[in-house]
């Protein structure tokens, strides 16, 4: 399957600000390109490309007074399966984890796992550990917190939601992770394209979305506590702590958001191409 990806993303800057982006595809997915994945911003500036250390690809530049437009259409291949499911994998004990998944463990900007520890334990230390145990965190999550984008606060975290049962993909996703980190399960955030493909059409606006992973066995897995069925088409961007570190754009100074649209279409097969002319 062909998936194409997009975005057209238009501010108003009233002076000269540095913009750090992280609107690629995930250094995991580039293989899986079939067409150049390059920001384009407009008027042309200079753009300067790195790797954060998640891992990430990031651009930095500077955006001059006015309007500036970011946008980017590319081509990928996707396996056309639901996300990967394996209901035996274990937990692994925190002194057999890999060094670099315990910074997934730790409290975070929006993930307060001290404050969540023992509201976890009443929920889910019943539950038998593995892949079971976060799949019951994501149905709880899914079933307690209502979606909506009036909900929509920058500052709201994981103890917030838990608090006031309403949010965004994002706050779903927050909840879930402290709750994992809580129960010594490393979960990290993930932010990337996510269409409605083998799902009915959604009636809002296409967006960026939200879910996570979490380490079991020997491997990062996709749960996703918003959506409460293994979806198709899922393509990653970015992971980190929280959305503190996967903001697809940070402007260090005054920034007016003027446009914003996203697509993650499915192309059709050749076949079904043939057939129409």
């Amino acid at each position: 399957m062909i998936l194409r990806l997009g975005y057209d993303i238009q501010f108003q800057i009233p002076a000269p600000v540095t913009i750090v982006t992280l609107l690629n595809v995930h250094p995991s997915r580039a293989a899986d390109l079939r067409a150049p994945d390059v920001l384009s911003v407009e008027p042309a500036t200079q753009v300067e490309s790195y790797t954060d250390n998640f891992g990430n690809h990031c651009n930095r530049f500077v955006a001059q007074m006015g309007p500036i437009r970011l946008s980017n259409s590319t081509l990928i291949h996707d396996s056309g399966l639901a996300d990967p499911e394996n209901l035996d994998a274990r937990e692994v004990p925190v002194h057999k984890l890999p060094p670099d998944a315990i910074r997934y463990l730790y409290n975070s900007r929006y993930c307060e796992v001290d404050r969540l520890s023992m509201i976890a334990l009443e929920l889910f230390s019943d539950v038998p550990p593995g892949w079971s145990r976060v799949r019951a965190i994501c149905n709880w999550v899914n079933t307690k917190v209502f979606f909506g984008y009036q909900y929509a606060r920058p500052t709201k975290s994981a103890l917030d939601v838990y608090t006031e049962r309403f949010g965004v993909c994002r706050d779903f996703q927050h909840l879930a992770v402290t709750l994992c980190r809580a129960l010594n399960i490393p979960a990290r955030y993930a932010t990337g394209y996510l269409g409605d493909i083998g799902v009915p059409p959604s009636d809002t606006a296409m967006d960026f979305s939200a879910w996570f992973e979490a380490y079991l066995e020997d491997r990062w897995w996709t749960f996703d506590a918003r959506h409460s069925h293994p979806r198709i088409g899922r393509v990653l961007m970015a992971t980190g702590r929280d959305a503190s570190d996967v903001a697809i754009t940070t402007s260090f100074g005054m920034t007016m958001l003027t446009h914003f649209t996203v697509t993650t279409d499915a192309l059709p097969a050749p076949d079904a191409q043939s057939a129409s002319t």
